[in-house]
């Protein structure tokens, strides 16, 4: 089985991440994509982060009726900060027959070099890479095992989704309405 793996806080998930999600499903030659929820990314700011089964529940809500994609909480019992090599090692060790691609970000390219053992990353898996609205471009888009996937590209972020909240604007269209209503019963990002 080969299984795209789409990291990310997930902060709140929005639509921008499923549309890329069952898209690298159904237009690739990867057999699922899982989301994987990081309770906290090395290069984030952990004070902004809702709890991460709050997290993890709404993910679970957003590709329940999606047979495509699944949810991981691979990271939660793993040491914080999250490391992709790390994560990466895991799974092949409790999946040895799967082959995992990670899917990234045109934009994490120039911080990918910073990655902890970016090169073990490349040399044992494959990295598809998705357009990003102002990404600029790197030496690493050369390597083997880097390939480049003509996904959408759709501008709208997490960030934007909180601040909407805090100002009491419309979210709809921009989550699914289960994880609107999950965030209005329990008051998050208010």
């Amino acid at each position: 089985m080969k299984v795209g793996l789409l990291f990310g806080s997930f902060n709140p998930i929005h639509i921008g991440h499923l549309i890329l999600a069952n898209f690298m499903a159904n237009n690739t030659d990867l057999d699922t994509v899982w989301l994987v929820v990081s309770p906290q990314n090395p290069f984030k700011p952990s004070n902004t982060l809702l709890h991460e089964f709050d997290r993890l529940h709404m993910v679970s809500l957003a590709v329940a009726d999606n047979p495509s994609l699944g949810v991981s909480n691979i990271e939660f019992n793993m040491p914080k900060p999250s490391y992709t090599i790390d994560t990466l090692t895991y799974l092949q060790e409790k999946y040895p027959s799967y082959e995992f691609v990670l899917i990234m970000g045109e934009d994490n390219l120039p911080l990918f070099p910073k990655w902890k053992n970016y090169e073990r990353i490349l040399e044992y898996h494959r990295v598809y890479v998705y357009p990003r609205s102002g990404s600029t471009t790197t030496e690493l888009p050369a390597m083997p095992n880097v390939t480049f996937v003509k996904a959408p590209v759709l501008d709208i972020s997490a960030t934007f989704i909180r601040q909407c909240i805090k100002e009491e604007k419309s979210i709809k269209y921009m989550v699914p309405d289960e994880v609107a209503a999950y965030i209005k019963v329990h008051k998050l990002y208010l």
